[in-house]
C-alpha cells in the first residue's frame, strides 16, 4: 500500500492514530486539519494535534476556515483516496467526486446510532452498554455514507470519554489497516444505513454539564464518567461551581433528594433520587483539582450538612 497517494482529514488527539497507521502503511501527500485556535486564559494560537504529527513527518498541511469554498489544494493533489477522522467540517461534493477510491471516514459508534460531533460522550452519557468503530464512504450529510465495516467495543464501568477515546481510537486506526486492502482491489462491502435506527451524537452543551441531583444515581455516574475529563460534570454550592472529576453511588432510600447529607472528614454525600452520590475529586472554581478530604480540610464541615445545592 505504499504506492496509495492519501489525503487526510483530521483534527483531535483521537484521529493521531489514523494518521501515524497512514504514514507508517501508504503515501501521505496532504493533511487537511482545522485551523489554529486561541486556547487558555493566556490566548496562546494552539496547534490541533493533526497538525503537529503531520509537520514532524514533513508532510504538507492545508487549513481552510470553510472547506465548502476553499478546497482547491485539495484538488491539485492527484490522490487515490481521502480518508477523514473526526475533521469537523462537512465535506462538499466536489471533494467526495474527486479520488478515484472515494471518501473514507473512521467513525466513533456503531452507526446508524449517534451520528455526529460527540459520539464518545453520548454512549456513556445514556449509559450504552457498547459501541464501536466503523468505516464508511462518505456522502454529503453528517455521517450518512454506507457503511464498509464495524467493529465492538464492549464499555466498562470504568470508562470515561478519556479511556474509551484511547481505546476507540486505536480501534479505528486498527481496523481501516485490515479493511484499506479490500477497498484499493474494490472487494469491500457496502451497506445502506437504516434511517429509522439513526440517532445523533450533538457536541454537548453547557447546561448538559450541570448535575441534576433529582435523577437517579446511576444516570449521574454516567453524567460524571460521560463528561470526563472533559467538558466536566458541576454542580453549584453557595453559589460556587464544583466540578466533578470523580465519585461514587450508593444506593438507598433517602428522605429529600439534592441536597448534602453526610460530612466526615473524609466523605462528602449528596442524596439523589435513590441513593447518595459521594464525591472523591473535585475541582472548585478558581481552584486546583484536589481530592474531597483536601477539600474538606478547608472549610468548616458543620456549614454543609444538610445544605441544598444547585440553589
Amino acid at each position: 500500500m505504499k504506492n496509495l497517494k492519501v489525503i487526510f482529514m483530521g483534527t483531535p488527539e483521537f484521529a493521531v492514530p489514523v494518521l501515524q497507521t497512514l504514514l507508517e502503511n501508504t503515501n501521505v501527500v496532504l493533511v487537511v486539519t482545522q485551523p489554529d485556535k486561541v486556547v487558555g486564559r493566556k490566548k496562546v494560537f494552539t496547534k490541533p494535534p493533526i497538525k503537529r504529527v503531520a509537520e514532524e513527518n514533513h508532510i504538507p498541511v492545508f487549513q481552510p476556515e470553510h472547506i465548502r469554498v476553499d478546497y482547491q489544494p485539495i484538488l491539485e493533489c492527484d490522490a487515490d483516496i481521502i480518508i477523514t477522522c473526526a475533521y469537523g467540517q462537512i465535506i462538499p461534493q466536489v471533494i467526495l467526486n474527486y479520488p478515484k477510491m472515494g471518501c473514507i471516514n473512521v467513525h466513533a459508534s456503531l452507526l446508524p446510532k449517534y451520528r455526529g460531533g460527540a459520539p464518545i460522550h453520548w454512549a456513556l452519557l445514556n449509559g450504552e452498554e457498547k459501541t464501536g468503530i466503523t468505516i464508511m464512504y462518505m456522502d454529503e450529510g453528517m455521517d450518512t455514507g454506507d457503511i464498509i465495516c464495524k467493529e465492538e467495543y464492549q464499555i466498562k464501568d470504568t470508562d470515561n470519554v478519556e479511556t474509551l477515546h484511547q481505546a476507540l481510537a486505536q480501534m479505528g486506526a486498527h481496523l481501516l489497516l485490515k479493511t484499506l486492502p479490500s477497498i484499493i482491489n474494490g472487494r469491500n462491502s457496502r451497506e445502506h444505513q437504516k434511517e429509522e435506527e439513526a440517532t445523533y451524537a450533538y457536541n454537548i452543551k453547557r447546561e448538559e454539564e450541570r448535575i441534576d441531583f433529582f435523577k437517579a444515581g446511576r444516570q449521574i455516574m454516567n453524567q460524571i464518567r460521560g463528561l470526563y475529563p472533559w467538558p466536566v460534570a458541576n454542580f453549584m454550592l453557595d453559589r460556587e461551581e464544583i466540578k466533578v472529576l470523580d465519585a461514587s453511588f450508593l444506593p438507598k432510600k433517602v428522605e429529600e433528594m439534592n441536597k448534602i447529607v453526610e460530612v466526615t472528614k473524609k466523605s462528602l454525600g449528596i442524596s439523589c433520587k435513590d441513593g447518595i452520590i459521594y464525591l472523591n475529586r473535585i475541582k472548585p472554581f478558581g481552584k486546583k483539582e484536589m481530592t474531597i478530604v483536601d477539600y474538606l480540610n478547608g472549610i468548616k464541615k458543620e456549614d454543609l450538612f444538610d445544605k441544598k445545592v444547585n440553589g
